[in-house]
């Protein structure tokens, strides 16, 4: 009895520890993975997920109300069913990142499946808005055997959060109120313009959450930064 019992519990162990290795917002087993800035800066990093969506060109208008940066994460398909909104998201003074072209889950796939996703979408941002991403964020922040090395194929770094919204199945206050009572200094703040690559999934939750958490974590004294600003600094501290 004592046997299984102990059996079980290594079991149990071994896949709490594989579930964190894929999944795992800090986690660097599978590849090197930012999730946060500098504890001591009071700045935070505004992400968004699986855009250009329903809500993106509402979003800018906040962000612009506020003088706001913020880093975005398209997918390629997106990309291609949207351009113009790829393309005013850079021209107005935002940051885009790789979110994979048609948002799978990447566990056990291949590494060249993932190649091909990642591949794809650096050449559609490329074309359709001249600029070549630096960011990737894993879809479902699954990370998996040879990302590490595509990635740094395609001259990738991998980004995940310091905190996400569920904003996909809250109301727009309940988001706001679990990333406000979550926020540090250095925080990677993850939310979503779409829904994964559903053209017309309804996004209004993101858009209320964001008229709430802008202004309140300006008053809180928090600064904004993209991306490439909030994690100018050496990989040590991020461990």
């Amino acid at each position: 009895m004592i046997g299984w019992i102990a059996a079980g519990a290594a079991a149990g162990i071994l896949t709490a520890l594989g579930a964190y290795a894929v999944r795992g917002r800090s986690s660097q087993w599978l590849c090197t993975s930012y999730w946060r800035g500098r504890p001591n800066v009071p700045a935070v990093a505004l992400t968004f997920d699986d855009g250009p969506g329903p809500a993106t060109a509402e979003i800018l208008s906040i962000l612009d109300r506020y003088g706001v940066p913020a880093t975005f994460f398209f997918c390629g398909e997106n990309v291609e069913r949207r351009p113009e909104l790829a393309r005013r998201v850079v021209e107005v003074g935002h940051e885009l990142g790789n979110h994979s072209y048609s948002h799978p889950y990447f566990c056990f796939r291949s590494r060249e499946f993932i190649r091909q996703e990642l591949h794809r979408t650096q050449a559609i941002l490329e074309q359709v808005t001249g600029c070549r991403p630096r960011w990737f964020r894993p879809p479902y922040g699954i990370r998996w055997l040879g990302l590490q090395k595509v990635l740094d194929e395609l001259g990738l770094v991998c980004v995940t959060w310091t905190v996400i919204g569920n904003d996909w199945k809250w109301p727009g206050p309940v988001v706001a109120e679990h990333v406000l009572q979550r926020v540090v200094p250095g925080a990677i703040i993850c939310l979503h313009d779409g829904r994964e690559t559903r053209p017309e999934a309804a996004a209004d939750p993101t858009i209320e959450a964001v008229r709430i958490l802008v202004p309140g974590l300006l008053n809180r004294g928090f600064r904004f930064e993209t991306i490439s600003n909030l994690l100018c600094w050496t990989s040590s501290n991020n461990a």
